[in-house]
């Protein structure tokens, strides 16, 4: 499984045709598929590319949704 640095994830914006990754509690998801992360944004509070871990534990559900996409590695 990749090893994703903070950097290398922020790449993953799921704009202009790049792949929309998010990362919570150290696992790497790919959302690109899901309609919820059109243009790399979910409901317009959370951003792909980036560690969701303290963002979910404010929000009304937690990373068991995210464990429906794949997971395409670890974040570092």
């Amino acid at each position: 499984m990749k090893i994703f640095t903070r950097e290398e994830l922020s790449r993953y914006t799921g704009r202009e045709g790049v792949a929309a990754y998010v990362a919570c509690e150290g696992r790497v998801y790919d959302v690109t598929a899901s309609f919820l992360w059109r243009a790399g944004r979910h409901q317009a509070l959370h951003a792909a590319g980036r560690d969701l871990t303290l963002e979910l534990r404010a929000a009304p559900h937690g990373e068991e949704l995210l464990r429906r996409f794949p997971q395409v590695g670890i974040l570092e």
